[in-house]
């Protein structure tokens, strides 16, 4: 019978944590301590500066964001993974946002919704470790409550920050979720948080089509093309709607120019492989679905978040992007009528953008 791995020695501990990570489809497992002074006054600044928008969770919860163990008492340690996503039979994203006839949907979100799939192999790998070494505190996390994902991942070393503010792992790019497992664990700090590389390339900065990271490190979501199309709700400012291009849900422009992508590696979950044929939709398809179409292809998909009114709006923009024809200026008619006031606002606006 294999001897029980216990806590007598911490480090080795973290080495089976490693091998466990890795068996569940994470691609690296760090460890980090619950210090994030160094990241507070960055965050409390954006926040103040009113960058976060109407994302107004990003305040409700004060300091727990930046003191994890006043979201989850006791918390003496932080274990950061991360999962490749980037679907490796999708078409190519540059044929795609050159195509104005066809929608972009961020990379990340062409396949299964992340967030139910890694919570689970977080849960298993805690599950793991209570098999080995008994009942212990923890609380797993993937993008679901006030947790600092970017800067705890920074700091336990799977990455650093770029100018755009995603994390880039020098081996990996940065095509990866995060997710993290809040526990009471006194394991091995990795202390291994590596320094920026991005040098002075502003690749992510001049390419962004809404000029959303007005310096380098500092993303206004207000302009951010993710956040308009995902998060906000309502009108998008007209300011920002012919620079939307065809991008109906989210923005990888940032990603898609970084230098350091060259090293990313497809994911082979299953779970992330594209579903077609929203790698490659034509929008007028789309804008054709009703609503319990959108729901029934969207069933399992991280886009069902936005909801139908939030779909029909980004692509009645998408269309009036798009070179005129006949067939769109039906299209955009014929949907008028049987359109919420925000969404009909938005086929309008197309409607003028075709007809000038």
């Amino acid at each position: 019978m294999p001897q029980k791995i216990t806590l007598k020695n911490p480090e080795e501990l973290l080495q089976h944590l490693k091998t466990w990570a890795k068996s569940l489809g994470f691609q690296q497992l760090e460890v980090t301590d619950t210090e994030l002074g160094h990241y507070q006054d960055h965050f409390t600044d954006w926040l103040n500066q009113d960058y976060h928008g109407e994302m107004g969770y990003m305040h409700k919860h004060g300091s727990m964001r930046y003191q994890p163990d006043e979201l989850v008492p006791d918390t003496l340690r932080i274990i950061s993974v991360r999962m490749d996503y980037y679907p490796p039979d999708c078409e190519a994203a540059e044929a795609i946002l050159d195509n104005p006839e066809l929608g972009y949907i961020s990379r990340y979100a062409l396949g299964r919704d992340y967030h139910k799939l890694m919570r689970k192999r977080l849960q298993k790998l805690a599950s793991k470790i209570a098999s080995e070494i008994g009942d212990f505190g923890y609380r797993v996390f993937v993008d679901s409550a006030p947790v600092l994902e970017k800067p705890l991942a920074e700091k336990a070393g799977l990455g650093w920050i770029g100018k755009h503010t995603n994390l880039i792992n020098s081996k990996a790019g940065s095509w990866f979720f995060l997710g993290e497992i809040y526990t009471d664990l006194p394991l091995p700090i990795s202390n291994n948080t590596p320094e920026s590389h991005c040098g002075n390339c502003q690749k992510c900065i001049e390419v962004c089509p809404t000029q959303a990271i007005i310096a380098p490190y500092r993303l206004d979501a207000r302009r951010c093309i993710s956040y308009l199309t995902i998060e906000l709700d309502g009108a998008i400012p007209v300011e920002f709607r012919s620079a939307m291009g065809n991008r109906i849900y989210g923005c990888d422009d940032c990603q898609l120019c970084c230098p350091w992508n060259r090293f990313s590696v497809p994911s082979t979950e299953k779970d992330f492989l594209a579903r077609h044929p929203l790698d490659a939709p034509g929008l007028l398809e789309l804008f054709d679905w009703s609503e319990q179409t959108f729901l029934k292809n969207t069933e399992g998909s991280a886009i069902r978040r936005i909801g139908y009114q939030r779909w029909q709006r980004n692509i009645a923009i998408a269309l009036g992007n798009a070179p005129y024809s006949a067939e769109i200026i039906s299209a955009l008619e014929n949907k008028l009528s049987e359109s919420t006031p925000v969404v009909a606002e938005h086929i309008e606006w197309a409607l003028r953008q075709l007809n000038s």
